[in-house]
């Protein structure tokens, strides 16, 4: 075990020794003069040994003090050096990011192109991944969780305000079959994302007795419960952020207007002591942008419905 000195005390020896005033030394620590002079006090005690000669108002390095400033001196420069070095590598090394395949396709890989124009020195590698452990591992530095935003030890920030909405293809809309109130579903099939229960949840919203919603295909992800909707082959409860890229595209239409609000949601997570720092900070930063620009352009889109609805 390492017999270490206190190291407040070597900072404030090595300001008043450098500056030859306790004085000057505290305006540079931000403390007090007395402070200072405590810290030097307590370290000259633990080495049992005077580091200063105070003579009236002037300030002298005893021998032993000289010899010691001078080592103190190189080993804080050496340190402050590979501490910016380290913190560099951090803010311009790789960063891991584990994401759920559907958030992955849809919505963050399209936007790699304006990370990569806003912080062209960060390297990005996405890992898909399906489970949430609730902890992130080593090799990983920020997760996309779906779920409460509650995880304990790590910084938990929801990206969206999110809501489940009925989409299909223009050409089922136009189709022999009405899509004009929520009754006609029952005529079509029901696209479901991992189980059926959100299509229940959403008959229930609206007042309409749900139709047998056994059947109709269940997809392990969003993407392909959008990509079975865009040809056709259904009517998918989608998740709004998802789904509007391809409504943009003029791929899907929303069928009705309810929305079924989500209990659970994304959110970028991170250990909690890196949140502020480095690379994990800048990547942060700029997913939480881009979240602000969709929930702007949500909120046009919506004041420009209710327009041209009036």
């Amino acid at each position: 075990m390492r017999k270490l000195p206190p190291l407040n005390a070597l900072k404030s020896f090595e300001a008043a020794a450098r500056h030859l005033s306790f004085t000057k030394a505290a305006a540079e620590l931000f403390v007090t003069q007395a402070a200072v002079s405590h810290q030097v006090k307590a370290l000259e005690e633990y080495l049992n040994l005077p580091l200063f000669l105070r003579r009236n108002r002037n300030l002298l390095l005893t021998e032993a003090g000289q010899a010691y400033y001078l080592e103190i001196r190189q080993m804080l420069d050496h340190l402050t050096l590979v501490t910016g070095r380290i913190m560099l590598a951090s803010e311009q090394g790789s960063l891991t990011v584990c994401v759920p395949p559907g958030f992955a396709i849809i919505w963050l890989v399209p936007r790699l192109s304006r990370l990569h124009e806003a912080h062209p020195e960060m390297d990005v590698r996405i890992k898909a991944v399906d489970e949430v452990t609730g902890s992130l591992t080593d090799y990983v530095d920020v997760a996309i969780y779906y779920g409460a935003g509650r995880w304990q030890g790590l910084r938990a920030d929801r990206l969206h305000n999110e809501t489940l909405i009925p989409v299909c293809s223009p050409q089922l809309l136009q189709g022999e079959t009405p899509l004009q109130v929520p009754a006609d579903l029952h005529n079509h099939s029901l696209l479901h994302e991992e189980t059926r229960n959100a299509w229940k949840d959403w008959f229930e919203m609206v007042g309409e007795q749900p139709p047998a919603v056994k059947s109709g295909p269940i997809f392990s992800h969003s993407a392909l419960a959008l990509k079975a909707a865009v040809h056709g082959q259904g009517v998918a409860l989608a998740n709004n952020i998802f789904a509007k890229p391809e409504i943009d595209a003029g791929h899907l239409v929303q069928v009705f207007p309810q929305e079924l609000p989500t209990n659970d949601a994304f959110f970028m997570v991170c250990r909690e002591s890196q949140a502020d720092a480095g690379k994990i900070a800048t990547f942060r930063n700029w997913l939480l942008s881009e979240v602000a620009r969709d929930e702007t352009e949500l909120a046009k889109a919506e004041l420009t419905s209710v327009k041209q609805s009036n």
